[in-house]
């Protein structure tokens, strides 16, 4: 890993009808658009999803070097995550968000390890940790035969 601090830029452009198109240096554009629930088309990501997908996406990463660092074997890892949209008060936020994950391990595999170590990633979860919005862990961990 780089030292710290690490900057991330990315740059969104867009005219006053089109979709927003999302670049970084040496990634695919991604278009964007809002969500259905905003009066948007439904089809592309929205700043919403992508939010939601990188809880997701952090939490299975940071398990995936959490298990290194630990020695943990493992086969798979299942994540969704749903973010709560609210009103808090005066603003609307994300109020909540829920991650759901299945982890499959190798016969004889330490379960309360594995579980312990799930639990460890969604209190480490970079992404997770920047957000204000309460986090619940649903947490699976299945013997793969």
């Amino acid at each position: 890993m780089q030292a710290l601090p690490h900057h991330y830029l990315v740059t969104a452009s867009a005219t006053a009808e089109s979709n927003i198109t999302l670049t970084t240096e040496g990634v695919t554009p991604l278009v964007s658009a809002p969500p259905a629930q905003f009066g948007g088309p439904g089809d592309h990501w929205s700043p919403e999803d992508l939010l939601v997908a990188a809880v997701a996406d952090c939490f299975i990463l940071t398990f995936r070097a959490i298990a290194k660092f630990n020695g943990l074997e493992w086969t798979a890892l299942d994540c969704s995550a749903t973010g709560t949209l609210d009103k808090d008060g005066r603003k609307t936020c994300f109020t909540a968000f829920e991650v759901n994950a299945k982890l499959e391990v190798p016969e004889g595999t330490d379960l309360e390890k594995a579980q312990k170590l799930l639990e460890k990633s969604e209190q480490s979860c970079l992404v997770t940790n920047s957000l204000n919005a309460e986090v619940t862990l649903n947490a699976e961990v299945a013997v793969k035969y």
